[in-house]
């Protein structure tokens, strides 16, 4: 999952930078696909500084919390198969309670590192998942009404059965959940709780070194596991149109995961190379003026939907 997300992050870098008529990582192997891997082994290197009045228990957990919070939730991602490594009925609103235990992760990095930027970066990052998570989890009520299940595995499942991606019910809900993983991994223009214009790094100001780079390794993770979840509840996850030789269905399983998933990471890198940061009062503004209205408009047309007999 870390080898993963580590590539994601570089075509990430890459393909914003093209958009912004950048390069992008270059030297570090071929056309630097080696340096998110060079920028961990760094941070791995440097100095790990906590500051003299932290609280060093709750300074040391914060960053390993955030990075295991990510690593439970890709177990729970189907990959190689329609099931995930772990699937049960509910798993679901396990990935939701798994992405506010980040937040928590966030909220302790920052309260704990008694600065007073991190303790605002604390603050909007609570804030900001606050006005996302509702109207995100609309949406996955919205697939599991639909599939008749709160487990993503069975999600994918209902879609191989019926050869019907949800995304032809859930247009409005793709939108949504693009927009809601952009604020959940803090990505322009919702990167309101690490504003470096702002207050420094946020509640990252104060790390460094090892600490640092677990928090580097949760981000890109992060980022792995949002696009994973969309692209199972939307497109099918790990499967695709061409049945699979038994022999061979693993392999085509990763290969239709990465393009989904990769296909979602250019949509998030295009939105934030064209995009700025937003207020922290807008960001919240429009998550409930707007998100939530279409996420209940949402779950209604699929109620409809069913009602009507269509699925």
């Amino acid at each position: 999952a870390i080898i993963l997300a580590l590539l994601y992050e570089w075509v990430e870098r890459k393909f914003k930078a093209r958009l912004q008529n950048r390069i992008g990582p270059l030297y570090t192997g071929w056309h630097g696909i080696l340096q998110p891997f060079a920028d961990i082994i760094k941070l791995w290197s440097k100095e790990d500084i906590v500051p003299a009045e932290a609280d060093k228990t709750m300074f040391t957990i914060a960053p390993m919390l955030a990075l295991a919070s990510q690593l439970i939730s890709f177990l729970i991602i189907p990959v190689v198969s329609v099931y995930a490594l772990v699937h049960f009925e509910g798993d679901l609103a396990l990935l939701a309670f798994l992405s506010t235990v980040y937040l928590i992760a966030a909220g302790i990095g920052g309260l704990s590192s008694n600065n007073r930027f991190s303790a605002i970066g604390a603050g909007r990052s609570i804030i900001q998942h606050v006005g996302y998570e509702i109207p995100l989890l609309f949406i996955y009520a919205s697939a599991a009404f639909i599939a008749r299940s709160w487990s993503l595995s069975k999600i994918v499942e209902y879609q191989v059965k019926t050869g019907v991606p949800l995304i032809a019910f859930l247009g409005i809900g793709f939108g949504i959940s693009i927009i809601s993983l952009l604020a959940f991994i803090e990505r322009i223009p919702f990167d309101i709780p690490e504003a470096e214009t702002e207050i420094v790094a946020g509640w990252l100001t104060e790390f460094s070194g090892k600490k640092y780079a677990f928090f580097w390794l949760a981000d890109d993770v992060q980022l792995l596991v949002g696009a994973g979840i969309t692209a199972a509840l939307f497109l099918g996850g790990p499967c695709g149109p061409v049945p699979g030789i038994p022999i061979v269905d693993e392999i085509l399983y990763v290969i239709y995961f990465i393009i989904k998933t990769v296909v979602i990471v250019l949509i998030l890198a295009s939105i934030e190379a064209s995009s700025a940061r937003y207020k922290i009062t807008q960001a919240v503004s429009g998550f409930w003026k707007y998100l939530t209205p279409l996420s209940i408009l949402q779950l209604l047309i699929v109620f409809a939907l069913r009602l009507y007999g269509v699925i």
